[in-house]
């Protein structure tokens, strides 16, 4: 399984990244596939650049060129990265600059359990799957029974369904389940309405304490979820939006004049010199448009046990307090009672 672990040459069953001038196209590699009629015929892949028959692939080292019936490409090792960008998509996904802070602010390690909700068509889900490996786990939810069956499939054909479980489950309704209550290192949700999953991930995240974040494309979203984490004893709760911009490299011929003509006095028209000669440089410039947004991630932590409960022990306090300070406003007759007290004392 090409998912599954690093390896030198393509095996029958696997997945691979055909790349064709800055094109990417994912191939299953399997001899022979049926046709609209259900016969099994040879398995030949059509591209821009001519036909590819998949079993020559077998046996082929990755990351080596293969020839195609009009020209050649390079059949790459997937990895979650290339697979965000070829792989079918059941729902809108999360790309690779918002994944990574993702998985950064989550503190996850190799180990760890994470709860992600909804599996969509499951391109956060091959990364974080990568960065708990080999002990961790993942549990995955979504809300859509088809789009649940379908990523059970993917995972298997990918020989990844040792470190997922994939659930059907309405999460903000029903929770994670009592199986995960206090088991889960960091959560995290891509909901229309990931407040109302805040309760749910406090119940399901360990007592030593864990991480949180949400994807949401609205500032509203976002508003109703901080509140919802400061409620919920969070603390360090940030949002932010990370836009990806790329300098491009390339190579410029610039004009030269030669300007020593004007040292002469005879010079009459010196504007209709010609450049006499060329000069290249290596430049960089900024892309002519940048990305758009595609969402607010918010991050927040939630303390060890004990601390939540200090910190609930002190808000409580501090209502008690300010009760306490009301009352004795509203009956000012009282502290003039004690100030006399006071100073016949004296």
């Amino acid at each position: 399984m090409s998912f599954r672990q690093y390896k030198d040459k393509i095996d029958e069953g696997d997945v691979v990244i055909l790349y064709l001038s800055n094109n990417l196209h994912a191939i299953e590699v399997k001899p022979e596939i049926k046709n609209k009629k259900g016969e099994m015929v040879e398995n030949v892949y059509q591209t821009t650049f001519g036909a590819l028959k998949v079993r020559n692939l077998i046996g082929s080292e990755y990351g080596s060129r293969v020839e195609l019936s009009k020209g050649w490409g390079h059949v790459l090792q997937p990895t979650p990265e290339l697979w965000s960008l070829t792989l079918p998509h059941r729902t809108q996904i999360i790309y690779t600059p918002d994944i990574s802070m993702i998985l950064l602010q989550l503190d996850l390690v190799p180990g760890s359990v994470v709860i992600e909700a909804g599996t969509g068509s499951g391109s956060l889900t091959h990364a974080l799957i990568r960065r708990i490996r080999p002990n961790g786990h993942v549990y995955t939810f979504d809300f859509h029974d088809h789009r649940a069956k379908i990523a059970i499939e993917e995972f298997e054909s990918h020989g990844l369904s040792d470190f997922v479980s994939v659930r059907h489950r309405d999460v903000l309704a029903e929770g994670f389940g009592d199986d995960l209550k206090g088991e889960t290192d960091a959560v995290f949700l891509d909901l229309p309405s990931p407040w109302s999953g805040v309760p749910h991930a406090v119940t399901a995240i360990k007592s030593d304490g864990g991480r949180f974040c949400s994807f949401s494309p609205c500032i509203e979203q976002v508003q109703r979820t901080c509140l919802a984490l400061e409620n919920h004893g969070f603390q360090d709760i940030s949002t932010m939006e990370v836009l990806q911009t790329e300098i491009k490299v390339s190579r410029r011929t610039v004009p030269v004049r030669d300007i020593s003509f004007l040292k002469h006095k005879s010079s009459d028209n010196p504007v209709d010199e010609k450049p006499t000669s060329e000069k290249s440089y290596v430049v960089g410039t900024w892309p002519t448009s940048t990305p758009g947004h595609t969402g607010y991630l918010t991050v927040a932590t939630l303390p060890p046990t004990f601390i939540r409960k200090k910190s609930n022990q002190f808000q409580e306090n501090s209502s008690e307090v300010k009760a306490t300070n009301n009352g004795e406003k509203a009956n000012p007759s009282e502290d003039v009672e004690e100030m006399v007290i006071d100073e016949n004392k004296q």
